[in-house]
């Protein structure tokens, strides 16, 4: 598909990338990963032909289309979403006109015998034909389909695109560039502003519909799901695996151990054949030998181990004070804005040290729930925090709300109060604003950057109560890593806005479901949830509820061959509900008795964890039968779902 050659790119002293090569081909879905500042975006928009590098070149055949989605975006204000989305489709339109115009030629002439004329006819059946061919039929219901993949609703598609936020135009973008089908799809983050149920629906769409596909994304399940083959750069090096982005970091690793080995073992070779040199240099009875081990030392071919950029973000958070039972509670909580409604009757209560996960798709009330919590927004309703709570909040703007004439330095410096004024390069160095980088401008800082000096100002205060929301959207694949580590040794609790399935999966253990405005809580953790969103889904969809007529017994008329088929139908769709009904009681029963079982386990783990508790061998035995039921219980749990999914 295309190639690039030796590219660099410098700016004055600094190169970017130096001399990189690599080759695209045709169907290639590349995940291009690296730390924020290695020259991925700048890499994707050189592609795009937005930008020159230094040297080198990329080869491209001239009749390649490509589509680019940048990390911002401006559209045109006067369009509707559906509008903005069927632009995709201009060259269509543009071939309709004119199929329209030699029609209306064609009908206006008599001479039916001229060569003009059959030339003329031959035209539109072939312009009719190459229209067949593009789906020029299918326009409206691929636009539709497309937006509503995104999350759109029917009563959004002829809403003018300035009456959506900056994450909703970015969605009318990408469903622009996705109905354009281009040779060559160029994504940068588009994950960033996508609910999860968006984001597969997504992921499905690049691994079955789209040609070559080169993306940057820091949300390991997406890439994993579409990618095939990862570039990354590092040090203005790049790095190519044709595998997943998880494959890759294996064998990265044993790439780099293997030349690590290697590198000591010839390391040996060498100092062992100087030695020999400068042993005997002056002995003539071993003059030849030593001039071999010379021509062999001046032979051999010097390993290289591959750069490594050890520069990471080392974060901790403080000790938390310790609060109530219950930091939050909320009981029938209500939110509207004028007469359209975000949720009603939210209940729900989070233990101190849980961590938890709002999830669902945007609009729904993730953001304006936290709101509430904070008391930044009014609300009907109970809403309560717990004794002795101290709160530590990242909003989705953070980084955006920082001033940016300010340094990184006076930016904290600002924020910073007693002893820690005396810290604050030390913390400066943690998070990576070391050296001269502490006195840069927040005007210049990169998404990700400004997410970690955000980030800094939860570190200043001690909190006991962590409520962040969307803080990865701008964090490295490392980075993220470091955060989820230090908020899984956080001995507070947290609430999560997310929709990252790798950065949720193993650090919450309850799950908060916003949609169709109420919240829904679900126990355990994101992949649990999503595995029983997914089974809830295919039944719905492929199970057809009763109308009331179907209540009614047959009557009388039915008594002919058809009415009998749709007695015995009536009852089979009947019997179908019933069983649905019972499995799914069953399984409700199922998670109630492991949650009971494991509230049961917990206590008594407390007591054998005493030196008293620890002897008693009763309770080591009652301990292994609970452990054997809540085992039991899981088998039969997913027992009854799969049988629940033969339905779907």
């Amino acid at each position: 598909m295309f190639t690039v050659e030796n590219l660099t790119v410098s700016f004055g002293s600094f190169t970017l990338l130096d001399g990189i090569s690599f080759v695209v081909d045709k169907k290639d879905k590349i995940a291009l990963v690296g730390k924020n500042g290695a020259g991925k975006s700048t890499l994707l928009k050189i592609f795009a032909g937005l930008q020159y590098p230094t040297k080198g070149n990329v080869s491209m055949p001239k009749e390649a289309t490509i589509g680019y989605l940048p990390q911002q975006m401006q559209l045109q204000d006067e369009r509707t979403a559906r509008e903005e989305a069927s632009l995709a489709f201009n060259h269509i339109l543009l071939m309709n006109n004119e199929l329209d115009s030699m029609n209306a030629e064609l009908a206006q002439r008599d001479d039916y015998e001229s060569e003009s004329y059959h030339k003329l006819i031959d035209k539109i059946a072939l312009l009719s034909e190459r229209l067949a061919m593009e789906g020029a039929s299918n326009i409206q219901a691929d636009v539709e389909k497309t937006l509503f993949g995104l999350g759109f609703l029917r009563s959004d598609l002829d809403r003018p695109t300035s009456e959506f936020s900056g994450g909703w135009r970015m969605r009318i973008e990408l469903a622009k560039l996705l109905l354009g089908k281009p040779d060559i799809l160029l994504l940068d983050e588009p994950t960033n502003h996508l609910d999860i149920e968006s984001i597969q629906w997504l992921e499905n769409f690049l691994t079955t519909q789209s040609n070559a596909v080169i993306l940057v994304s820091h949300d390991r399940a997406f890439i994993d799901n579409v990618t095939r083959r990862t570039i990354e750069i590092s040090l203005g090096k790049v790095y190519d695996y044709r595998v997943n982005y998880s494959k890759y970091t294996e064998l990265r690793k044993e790439r780099r151990e293997q030349q690590l080995r290697a590198y000591e073992n010839q390391r040996k070779q060498i100092e062992d054949t100087e030695e020999f040199i400068e042993r005997f240099r002056y002995k003539a009875t071993k003059a030849v030998q030593v001039q071999s081990r010379i021509k062999q030392l001046e032979k051999i071919e010097r390993i290289e181990i591959d750069e490594e950029d050890n520069s990471a973000l080392h974060l901790k958070f403080p000790p938390a004070p310790r609060s109530g039972s219950y930091p939050v509670i909320v009981e029938d909580v209500s939110k509207s804005y004028g007469d359209h409604l975000i949720f009603s009757g939210v209940t729900l209560t989070i233990n101190r040290g849980e961590k938890v996960a709002f999830v669902g798709k945007n609009g729904e009330g993730k953001s304006t729930l936290v709101k509430c919590i904070m008391e930044q927004i009014p609300y009907e309703g109970k809403l309560q925090l717990g004794h002795n709570v101290k709160l530590g909040y990242f909003a989705q703007n953070q980084a955006d709300l920082m001033d940016e004439k300010l340094s990184v330095f006076e930016t904290v410096d600002y924020v910073a109060t007693g002893d820690v004024r005396t810290k604050i390069r030390d913390i400066l160095g943690s998070f990576m604003f070391g050296g001269e980088a502490s006195d840069k401008k927040v005007a210049v800082l990169s998404g990700g950057e400004r997410t970690r000096l955000a980030m800094i100002k939860l570190l200043l205060e001690p909190v006991n109560l962590l409520i962040l929301d969307e803080p990865t959207n701008h964090l490295d694949m490392r980075s993220k890593d470091v955060l989820k580590k230090a908020l899984k040794e956080f001995d507070g609790t947290v609430i999560l806005v997310s929709h990252d399935r790798e950065f949720l999966d193993g650090l919450v253990s309850k799950v908060y479901e916003f949609g169709n405005q109420k919240v829904k809580e679900h126990l355990g953790g994101i992949y649990e949830f999503l595995e029983r969103k997914k089974a809830e889904n295919l039944l719905l969809s492929n199970c057809v509820p009763l109308k009331k007529d179907d209540k009614a017994s047959p009557t009388k008329s039915d008594s002919s061959p058809d009415g009998k088929k749709q007695e015995e139908t009536w009852e089979a769709r009947k019997e179908q509900q019933r069983q649905i009904k019972r499995l799914q009681k069953s399984i409700a029963d199922c998670e109630k008795k492991i949650e009971m079982l494991e509230t049961e386990i917990k206590a008594l783990e407390k007591i054998l964890a005493t030196p008293e508790g620890a002897s008693n061998v009763d309770l080591l035995w009652k301990h292994a039968e609970l452990e054997k039921k809540v085992s039991d219980s899981m088998n039969e749990w997913t027992e009854k779902t799969l049988e629940l999914e033969k339905f779907s």
